[in-house]
This record gives C-alpha cells, structure tokens and sequence, in this order.
C-alpha cells in the first residue's frame, strides 16, 4: 500500500535523479510520469501508483518545495480534466500507452469537439456524422463550434452520429480525431474579450480509424457523460487556497483602494467572500468524494456556483475601481494559450467571465441535472427522447 511516506520517498529519489536546477523541463517531467507521480490514483505505468487520490497532495507539496516544473495546466486543461479520465476508463491498453504521457507533459494539446451550432444545450441533437467504410476506418462531416485551444491541439476527443435511425442519444459513438489530419478545418471565433481563444472547427470527409474509437459503437453517449461529469469539476472544482482565485483579487484592490470604499461595496463583498468560501469547502469535499470513484452530477452544482461567483465579483470590482475598472489593456486579436482570471485586469475579467455560464453546460442545463439527478425533482418531459434522430424537426 502507497502511502504519504512512500510518496517522499519516491519524490526524493526522483529529485536525486533528475535535480530540477539541471534538468530540460520536458526531461523532468517525462521522468515524473514514469516514476508514477504524475496523477498518483491512475494504475502503475500509466502515470501513477494505484494510490489514494488524496495523496497527490503530497507528491506536490515536495516538489513545489524543490522548485521542479509544471506540466502548466492552465495550457492542457482539457486534456488533464477531460480526455484522460476518458481515456482512463473506456480506452484500450494500446490508447493509453500512447495517449497519456504526451498529455501529461503538455507534449500533446487536447481539445474537445462536443458542440454545434444546432446542438449546444441540447447536445445529443449533434448532427456530425460519422460513416463506417466496409468495416473499417470512419469518414466524419460536419462542424463543431466554441472549440477551446483547437488552434494549439494535436488531438481532440469527438461525438459523432453514426446511426441516424435511432434516438438521439443512442445513435453516437466517440472519437479521438487527429486535429492535423486532412479535412480538419480551424477557424478563430472572436470573443467579447477581442480574443480568440474558441474556434469553430469544420470537418470534411476526415478519415478517422476504428482504433481511434473509445467505447462501442454506438455508446457515445455514455462516454460522453464521463467527459461532461469531469468537465464540470475540472471548471468549478480546481482546488484554491482561502481568499484564492478571483475574490483575492476583489479583496486585494479592497484593501489598496481606502478611498473608493462605501458601506454598501462593503456588505457586497463580505457576502461574496463568504459564498466564495463556501464553495471552496464544497470543492474540497467533493474532490474527497472522487476519491471513492467518479465524478457524479455534484460537479454541475460546483460549476453552476463559479459562474455565477465569477460574474458578480468581476461585476463587483468593476463598480468597485469605477473608471479604472473600464480600462482593457488591448482589443487587437489574439489567440491565447489559456484563460486567466487573476493576472489580467478587471475589464478583461469581467467580459470574460460573461462566458462561464455558457461554457462547460449552460447554467440552465445544469439547474436541471441538479435538480433532477441531486434533488430527485419530477424530470421535464421529454417528448423526442424515442423518437429515431432522422425524424427530428430540425
């Protein structure tokens, strides 16, 4: 049994073999991975240990401590909270092997080709088909939209339609598509921000293997619910510490700014840092819960409290810092590597925060499941569910 002292040990050992101070990034990183001590829950050779997932904890501590270098999950997020749980549970030993280092070291970027302009909310109405040729590879159509990091990614995790008479969420199966193969069409998609950090992705007759499919075919839809369910923690469960994230930067310009304070901005935060807190002691327990196995609808819940945290305390400092909170440092566009909410100023947090409660599932949508699969509320009815795709009004 790995425990926290094993752990040390093992970091100790790694640090003696590849000092942080003399060793190429990638070179450390590759070596951590292989040492199991990358993401210590997943099984032995794939990056981890078969240990507790509360001991990663530890793993970092030391090695933050030594100085060594990240992985800048900022930069792979989709890949570390999307596709390799994914992956992890529905892949092939072959998938695994190749896929999930280059993930973890940010040699490989992920993206996720799930929406549509016709399937946003409703997703399982996606209308990408993909059409088996005599048993073999997959041809693709179709066009996917809001693609995060699709301008940076070698892979992409994909849910396409391959029986159009069944009912919608019977007829997908899953992907992971080459983003460098012919066919595969980027485009920028700018934002409020003046940034481009979505795409829109077009796909025309892309050649896909069946080795390159998770799960049977036609249970895309299951798949799928694994990625969504670790989206969902992956946005609204990263772990920060107390007055960490955007309500440390509310607070800070607080305390720096005596002269633009009022009584009611005050009340106003102190109600926001406490509703920040208590969603950080909810992230905690919920990452404790993951330990006992996945991610389950609690995670809509957390992300349905930081989009709507994330938008009323970036409203707040806006109101708060009056016309400097107006200032944007440049429209010109951009394609950026990742988001960031804390090392931008309030104008850009602000625009961009618009976006949290659309990405990820519509806070609408995710009122739902919470209602639903939490609450144990009556569902809505659902007058297409039985319904064959193909005969869906569109």
């Amino acid at each position: 049994m790995t425990d926290a002292a094993d752990l040390r040990r093992r970091t100790a050992e790694l640090l003696a073999a590849h000092p942080p101070a003399t060793t190429e990034r990638l070179e450390f990183l590759r070596a951590r991975f292989d040492a199991g001590l990358a993401w210590v829950h997943f099984p032995e050779g794939l990056g981890g240990l078969d240990a507790p997932r509360s001991l990663q904890a530890v793993v970092d501590a030391e090695l933050a401590a030594a100085g060594a270098p990240g992985n800048d999950p900022g930069r792979i997020g989709i890949g570390l909270g999307m596709a390799a749980p994914t992956i992890l549970r529905y892949g092939t030993d072959e998938q695994k092997q190749r896929l999930l280092r280059p993930l973890w070291t940010g040699e490989e970027v992920w993206c996720q080709l799930f929406s549509e302009p016709g399937a946003g909310s409703d997703l399982a109405a996606l209308a990408t088909r993909a059409v088996r040729q005599g048993g073999g590879d997959w041809i693709v159509d179709g066009q996917k939209v809001w693609t995060s990091s699709a301008h940076l990614a070698r892979w992409a995790i994909l849910i396409a339609r391959t029986d159009p008479g069944l009912p919608k969420h019977r007829g997908i199966s899953y992907f992971v598509c080459d983003m460098t193969d012919p066919g595969v069409e980027v485009r920028p998609l700018r934002q409020i921000t003046g940034e481009a950090e979505f795409n829109e992705v077009f796909l025309t007759g892309v050649r896909i293997p069946d080795s390159q499919r998770l799960g049977e075919v036609g249970e895309g839809w299951k798949v799928a619910q694994t990625t969504l369910m670790n989206e969902r923690v992956a946005i609204g469960g990263a772990r920060i510490p107390r007055e960490g994230g955007m309500i440390g930067v509310a607070a800070a310009d607080w305390r720096a700014r005596p002269d633009l304070r009022t009584h009611d901005l005050h009340q106003r935060l102190l109600k926001l840092w406490v509703e920040a807190e208590v969603a950080r002691l909810t992230g905690e327990r919920l990452r404790q819960q993951l330990t006992k196995g996945q991610p389950g609808p609690e995670g809509s819940g957390m992300k349905l409290a930081f989009a709507r945290l994330a938008q009323e305390i970036s409203g707040w400092e806006v109101e708060f810092l009056a016309e400097d909170g107006l200032t944007y440092d440049d429209w010109t566009l951009r394609r950026p590597e990742g988001v960031d909410f804390t090392g931008r100023e309030a104008g850009y947090r602000y625009l961009r925060a618009k976006g949290n409660s659309i990405e990820g599932g519509t806070s609408e949508v995710l009122l739902n499941i919470v209602a639903e699969r939490v609450l144990g509320l009556p569902p809505e009815p659902r007058t297409d569910k039985d319904v064959a795709w193909k005969d869906l009004p569109r």
